[in-house]
């Protein structure tokens, strides 16, 4: 914006920087995280914290870094 001006909101929109809000969007990306790593789900439920970061991850990494925690 310094440098070249221009609105943040069409920044942010050239740059491919919005976040992704829409819950059925992120639940679908929750969705298919959990199914395709049973184990990491089954290590959670057996109290292992480690697994519930690792599942974040992979989550982020399905929506590509722009899930809105919200």
């Amino acid at each position: 914006m310094f440098e070249k001006g221009g609105e943040p909101l069409s920044i942010v929109a050239d740059l491919g920087l919005e976040q992704t809000s829409d819950a059925d969007a992120i639940s679908l990306a929750i969705d298919k995280v959990l199914a395709a790593n049973a184990k990491a789900v089954v290590d959670y439920k057996a109290g292992q914290e480690k697994s519930f970061g690792f599942l974040v991850g992979q989550t982020m990494k399905e929506l590509k870094g722009k899930g809105n925690r919200r």
